[in-house]
């Protein structure tokens, strides 16, 4: 949780030194964050999925594997962020102009999309490192190279952005500049660590020879994963499209606001990774009510730590949002989706909570489903109908979201029942027992 907090307090910095140069700024960088969002999503299936295969050579004594695996998770990352690279430089402006962008609010946003896209190949080879630390139980180096991230920007971001001495102002691209710079260094440091272990990456290139039945492995590991993440992205983006009707206040507000209430769902995602492990190894005990003992209690937790965090976005909407920018409207719009956020939040830990299980039970085409209904079908198809027939207004979108997560939330409840009941082979008759 720990690298977690660190990652969106990064995330946080730019969006607060994005507010420093204009409410447009902060605005074009919001409708940059789905097309970046591919790229994180990349790189968390690869940690993911590349993590999984070595430690299961590792685990299995079959160190030439993990070795192999090693390498060819720096091959999978390289055509990957090529291909990255090409559809999100030649594609970034038909998307943002599918938005609805004016061309100048695309231009802002492009000066930090062109940028990210260049440095994709050095984000995947950075998670590719991270995984084969992560395989061998190293989780600190990379929370290590986050805290340290988030002090560098700190630093970089004001120098990139409005310049110094013979460092020229770069604007917005200022933001993106100073990640690269970032991710290239820790990319350093993370290749000193992993050679450091018996996991060696010796730099030649008969090492780096594809061998296919690894590659297809790696890939059929780590793209579930990264296109589950996808529709998060996609998501985004078509809501980033509605919202964008109402102008680029609104889009920098909502931006501003959502990033800071992500904050709020660290402990809940924290509970998620607790979940996967407790219920995955008492899954594989088969101490099934161990399970539905941990599910059910970390729900609670989650839900009464949502709900403080709703009364304090409730209460403070308006000065969070002076934080990033001082526009009246911005404060208007991001305070105004604070408030209704307030009431959201309580349910999202049935979702968290939810996937963990599925995880756990080996089930988790149901994540792939869940944000396939939840993230992009449902919300497009309301948020549709809450503008084009209701003619509904920026909190409106917001109101039928509200709705709509309470719903899906308590059929998550009973999706979760039924497969628990399916699985543990319990009697129906006990369906509402927890």
């Amino acid at each position: 949780m720990t690298g977690s907090l660190f990652q969106t307090l990064f995330n946080l910095v730019d969006t607060f030194y994005a507010g420093k140069i204009s409410p447009d700024a902060l605005a074009a960088l919001a409708k940059a964050f789905p097309l970046y969002f591919i790229i994180i999503s990349a790189g968390i299936g690869i940690v993911a999925g590349c993590n999984s295969l070595i430690a299961n050579s590792l685990g299995s004594n079959n160190k030439v594997a993990a070795s192999i695996y090693s390498y060819n998770s720096l091959i999978y990352a390289f055509f990957l962020s090529i291909f990255i690279t090409l559809i999100g430089t030649f594609f970034s402006y038909d998307l943002l102009k599918l938005m609805g962008s004016t061309d100048e609010s695309i231009a802002l946003s492009k000066e930090y999309t062109d940028i990210i896209f260049l440095g994709t190949i050095i984000f995947l080879i950075l998670t590719s490192l991270n995984a084969l630390l992560y395989a061998q139980g190293d989780t600190k180096t990379y929370r290590n190279v986050l805290i340290v991230g988030v002090i560098l920007n700190v630093i970089l971001n004001p120098i990139f952005i409005f310049g110094l001495f013979f460092i020229p102002a770069f604007g917005i691209a200022g933001l993106a500049i100073s990640t690269i710079i970032i991710q290239f260094f820790a990319c350093i440091y993370l290749y000193y660590k992993v050679n450091k272990t018996e996991l060696k990456i010796i730099l030649k290139i008969s090492n780096f020879l594809i061998r296919r039945n690894f590659l297809l492995n790696i890939f059929n590991q780590s793209m579930p994963i990264t296109m589950a993440l996808f529709l998060v992205a996609t998501g985004t983006y078509l809501l980033l499209s509605f919202i964008n009707v109402f102008g680029d206040q609104a889009v920098a507000g909502y931006g501003a606001a959502v990033r800071f209430e992500h904050l709020f769902s660290l402990p809940v995602i924290g509970l998620n990774t607790a979940v996967i492990s407790i219920a995955g190894q008492n899954f594989g005990a088969r101490r099934y009510d161990r399970i539905k003992e941990v599910y059910y209690k970390s729900i609670i937790i989650g839900i009464l730590i949502m709900c403080v965090a709703g009364i304090i976005l409730y209460i403070f909407s308006e000065p969070i949002i002076r934080i990033f920018s001082n526009d009246l409207e911005v404060i208007k719009y991001g305070s105004s989706y604070l408030k209704i956020a307030a009431f959201i939040g309580p349910i999202y830990p049935v979702f968290f909570i939810s996937h963990a299980l599925f995880t756990a039970l080996k089930k988790t085409f149901l994540i792939f489903y869940s944000n396939l209904f939840r993230m992009v079908i449902l919300p497009f198809s309301i948020v549709w109908l809450i503008l084009n027939v209701m003619n509904g207004y920026f909190q409106d979108i917001f109101y039928g979201l509200l709705v709509m997560n309470w719903v899906l939330g308590f059929i998550m409840l009973f999706i979760a029942r039924v497969l628990m009941i399916k699985i543990f082979k319990e009697e129906k008759k006990a369906f509402f027992i927890f």
